[in-house]
């Protein structure tokens, strides 16, 4: 999350001048769902400890930073490098997004179930 406040400063700062407003914009989402995904992490990390380790929320984790690195990568590479071959790796991010999501939750379902019981 560190990265992510240094990052939006950056481009809020230095690239808003050199890449124009579109490509700021681009920038911008990628910094936004790098900051959520960074509380998705600290979330999963914080529920093993309540809940106990489980290969969900160890997986759901991994996942979660898995699509920082590819869908904020890509848009970062996309925005400030023109890289145009990144943009179909910004989905496969959108999917382990969704992955680590769909973990979280099971593992939320799961632990709700045991400790009704």
């Amino acid at each position: 999350m560190l990265l992510a406040v240094a990052l939006g400063a950056f481009g809020a700062h230095i690239l808003k001048e050199k890449i124009g407003e579109s490509a700021i914009g681009t920038f911008e989402t990628g910094v936004h769902y790098q900051m959520i995904h960074g509380i998705a992490m600290l979330l999963a990390a914080l529920f093993a400890g309540k809940w106990g380790e489980s290969r969900r929320l160890l997986w759901g984790g991994r996942l979660f930073l898995i699509g920082v690195i590819l869908f904020s990568g890509s848009l970062y590479g996309l925005a400030a490098l023109d890289w145009r071959w990144l943009g179909p790796v910004t989905p496969l991010g959108g999917v382990a997004f969704l992955g680590g999501w769909l973990l979280l939750a099971l593992e939320a379902w799961n632990s709700t179930a045991r400790a009704g019981k």
